[in-house]
């Protein structure tokens, strides 16, 4: 019996370490994710097929949660349903995960219908594609709470009453919103945020010819707040006049007040208006190394205390920064971009944080390495001209494993003196080490890449996928 009960407890505690799999679609036991809602424990992760699950929606109670599409976006297509009058999904459980959902159509009674409502402590959604909803997430005022956002697409949400918006994040500790598309969000924002602490970073922001948004982006309490490597696009149908507001509704966050800008494209089609609108007590705004193209001033309203900024580009005619097709939305520089070539301002650190540029948005919601040539430029996005390198073709070193989702191990006969770089696919560096004992591309961004062994036997080239 002793043997049994410990045979028991070990199962059981093997099963909340790791958590079960719960497998749903069309050809499986469960054919809609909310037949397992209420079915699944903490630590579980639910499994669900590409598809349309056409009016399912649910509440989640469990913690740790992940819940995966498989073999391409599950559509949970909502049809004018929600779960209690709320969201497709409710998150009422701790620390869940979402990937590879698409949410649409959901609409409430009182018009604030949301792709995701989360309710519970700590969130990651990461390629999700949310749409044609009151809210594309609308999450409620937690402490302590977390919240990450990447590589998604956030489009046609709200109500249109200017109260709903493509993303609606209230009091919660920390955002991080990175490597999205978010556009064309209906009178409401494009994004919405009354964090203490929002990191936006590389994301496509825009209205475009045909989008109705208020801002592009709205942080009406202050906080902390760190722009980097954004390209930020207000359309001619813009129902407000600057881009972004801060503090606007009131500095209630804890301070300090501060706004980091830094990289940033930003775009303004509309006849008039600004790039930023401040609330009189915001202590710092430090802008550097920013494209500020078409009309309207650059700060309007109240000025920081304390206002430093550097190397940022001002103009209205487009044709000064020789962009490669602003009529299609591609600011990306050019051979003819000079005046922001090589002009940067190094930004340095804030609160420990590495202000410089890292990364750049690709579209459509995803990201590449900034390439390095020489200073910074200006703008989110560096000029560098294809330099590619190609593969040599009889290799006596391997790396393993390829593909890799992280750390990559050497296989080669001489381990004593050599030296690896790693370079994108049109030869940008990313990185040199000397005598390393593994390689960790862990931090970089999917895609394919060139690494470099340099040995005293001569140079050799492998080509590596990261996942």
């Amino acid at each position: 019996m002793k043997k049994t009960c410990l045979l028991l407890f070990t199962i059981l505690l093997f099963h909340f370490c790791q958590g079960g799999t719960w497998q749903v679609g069309p050809t499986h036991t469960y054919t809609m994710p909310s037949q397992v809602s209420s079915l699944v424990l903490d630590g579980d992760t639910v499994v669900i097929d590409a598809g349309i699950y056409l009016a399912d929606v649910a509440r989640w109670t469990a913690n740790n949660l992940v819940i995966t599409g498989m073999g391409g976006l599950a559509h949970l297509k909502a049809n004018g349903n929600s779960y209690g009058g709320k969201a497709i999904w409710v998150i009422a459980g701790n620390n869940t995960t979402i990937e590879n959902i698409e949410f649409s159509l959901c609409s409430v009674p009182d018009q604030n219908g949301a792709g995701i409502r989360q309710e519970g402590h700590h969130l990651i959604v990461r390629h999700c594609y949310f749409h044609d909803n009151e809210n594309g997430i609308l999450a409620g005022t937690l402490n302590p709470s977390n919240i990450l956002i990447e590589y998604s697409e956030f489009g046609y949400n709200g109500y249109g009453d200017g109260q709903s918006h493509n993303l609606y994040i209230n009091n919660i500790d920390t955002l991080i919103f990175r490597y999205n598309y978010s556009h064309h969000a209906i009178v409401g924002h494009e994004l919405k945020s009354r964090a203490r602490v929002n990191f936006i970073l590389y994301n496509r922001i825009s209205d475009e010819a045909s989008g109705t948004a208020s801002r592009s982006i709205d942080l009406p309490n202050g906080g902390s707040t760190f722009l980097i490597g954004n390209l930020i696009e207000q359309g001619p149908l813009s129902q407000n006049s600057n881009l972004i507001g801060y503090g606007l509704e009131g500095l209630s966050n804890p301070a300090p007040n501060e706004v980091y800008a830094i990289n940033n494209t930003l775009i303004n089609n509309a006849n008039t208006g600004s790039f930023f609108a401040f609330q009189i007590g915001t202590l710092l705004f430090k802008g550097y190394n920013n494209i500020a193209a078409g009309n309207g001033v650059f700060i309007s309203g109240n000025l920081p205390a304390i206002l430093d900024t550097a190397s940022n580009r001002l103009a209205v005619n487009f044709s000064y920064f020789s962009f490669a097709n602003a009529l299609n939305f591609d600011f990306q520089l050019t051979s003819a971009s000079v005046s922001m070539m090589n002009t940067g301002t190094d930004p340095g650190f804030a609160n420990g944080y590495a202000l410089m540029p890292l990364q750049e948005y690709a579209h459509i919601a995803g990201s590449v390495a900034r390439c390095v040539n020489g200073l910074a430029d200006i703008g989110a996005f560096e000029y560098c001209p294809n330099i590619g390198i190609t593969e040599t073709t009889v290799n006596t070193v391997s790396l393993y494993p390829n593909p890799t989702n992280g750390v990559v191990s050497f296989s080669m006969n001489n381990l004593d003196s050599f030296h690896v770089e790693v370079h994108t696919g049109i030869g940008q560096s990313l990185l040199r080490l000397e005598n390393p004992a593994y390689l960790d591309l862990s931090g970089f961004p999917p895609g394919l890449y060139f690494v470099k062994i340099m040995q005293k036997e001569g140079l050799e080239i492998v080509k590596i996928l990261k996942n």
